[in-house]
């Protein structure tokens, strides 16, 4: 099978959010060589679900830190939310954008990093409330996604065991933290390349010693 960029992430998670520049450049410097599969990793779902006013201290201190760190901006209207989760009816739960990414992905896999980019920034940048159904519907123009048979999936049992069998498959990968990337390199063969924040250099090292290993010793790339 030909080797796959493993990404693993979660629409609320701030430091992937941070790292999408670098993801972005990956899956561009690699497109001839690895297929990209996003996973969505359930970081609030069950009883990690929960109100912004239970989150929000941790975020106003985070975000300064992600913003320092990757460059990225967050925008006034999410942190509207975060400097006032008294006014807010923010619930913060990851199982709709991951339904969402399941559906994206039977239309078009081969966008699926752009899609999951695009949902970090409707939350972290726009500030629209991913567990609303209408913060899905700007984007359905833009990937030609008719909104009724969207809505209709959005809403049914399939892509939702799709969305919670993501989520099975981060436990199995041991996965704990986001963002983190993968090389698969055969069938059921993993080698993780990061696990956090990582710069762009430092992740293009790691791919390439992971590749470089799957050459067969006498043959030249």
């Amino acid at each position: 099978m030909k080797p796959a960029i493993i990404y693993c992430y979660d629409a609320y998670c701030g430091w992937c959010y941070g790292f999408s520049t670098v993801i972005k450049k990956i899956a561009t410097a690699y497109k001839d060589q690895l297929d990209v599969e996003v996973l969505s990793g359930g970081m609030m779902i069950g009883d990690y679900v929960m109100p912004i006013e239970k989150v929000a201290p941790f975020i106003q201190d985070e975000y300064k830190k992600v913003e320092e760190l990757a460059g990225v901006k967050y925008g006034d209207d999410f942190l509207w939310h975060i400097n006032n989760p008294d006014k807010s009816d923010w619930v913060m739960n990851s199982e709709k954008p991951a339904i969402a990414l399941c559906i994206l992905k039977e239309y078009y896999p081969e966008r699926q990093l752009e899609f999951a980019i695009d949902l970090e920034n409707a939350l972290k940048y726009q500030g629209r409330d991913l567990d609303d159904d209408e913060a899905y519907r700007h984007l359905l123009d833009k990937y030609n996604i008719q909104p009724e048979a969207f809505y209709i999936k959005l809403k049914s049992d399939e892509y939702k065991e799709m969305a919670h069998y993501e989520f099975a498959l981060m436990k199995q990968l041991q996965v704990n933290g986001y963002p983190t990337v993968f090389i698969q390199t055969g069938e059921s063969k993993f080698v993780m390349v990061a696990r956090g924040f990582t710069d762009f250099d430092t992740l293009k090292q790691r791919i390439d010693n992971v590749l470089r290993d799957l050459i067969p010793a006498g043959t030249e790339r």
